[in-house]
């Protein structure tokens, strides 16, 4: 039986560049493909990072019950919807995965799939260097949107709150001060399955 490996952690904690290189390094670890509402960030490619779709979209996958788990955040710019739908990605009896969320959808994840078959790996980083690594990525963008930065970077105090990481049984925590050493750490644990 496959696992789903569940990447999580605040923003700028590095879970988009581990998620690239553990493709690298792991070509037979399937990724899943999450669904959102919002637009496309510089860089990002349709069916990549996301599946960028429209409202009416992500409606008729709701109403014909494929939506696993889905989260709206009302951002500076309205509300932006993020969905797992159960569209044929996911086949565990014949793989194992790695996708990328947050501690909540984790949660609905574990509920769809099974306790045993989602695994968590939980991407740590200070949040003094968040912010710097945040400022500098937006920096990078035609048009930098500080505000926003600044609504993802608050609200993951409350979403990855102590408390929030104890309910879901989140025990296990993989710094990313040095990423290379976080990529091993990580690719250590899938390959010998010492989570």
């Amino acid at each position: 039986m496959g696992k789903i490996y569940y990447m999580m952690g605040k923003s700028s904690s590095g879970k988009d560049t581990l998620l690239k290189e553990l493709k690298e390094a792991l070509p037979k670890l399937r990724t899943i493909t999450p669904y959102t509402t919002r637009p496309m960030r510089d860089g990002e490619r349709n069916g990549v990072e996301y599946f960028f779709v429209s409202e009416d979209t992500l409606n008729v996958y709701e109403k014909q019950g494929k939506v696993v788990e889905q989260r709206a955040y009302n951002t500076v710019h309205g509300i932006w919807r993020y969905a797992t739908v159960d569209d044929g990605q996911v086949e565990l009896s014949s793989a194992d995965y790695l996708i990328i969320g947050t501690l909540e959808a984790y949660g609905r994840m574990r509920e769809y799939y099974g306790g045993k078959s989602v695994i968590p790996l939980y991407i740590e980083v200070e949040d003094g260097e968040r912010l710097k690594r945040a400022i500098r990525r937006e920096e990078l963008c035609k048009v930098p949107d500080y505000k926003e930065l600044c609504r993802r970077f608050l609200a993951d105090s409350e979403d990855y709150s102590e408390e929030n990481l104890v309910r879901y049984g989140i025990t296990r925590r993989i710094p990313n001060h040095d990423g290379t050493r976080c990529l091993k750490e990580i690719i250590g644990e899938i390959q010998h399955g010492k989570l």
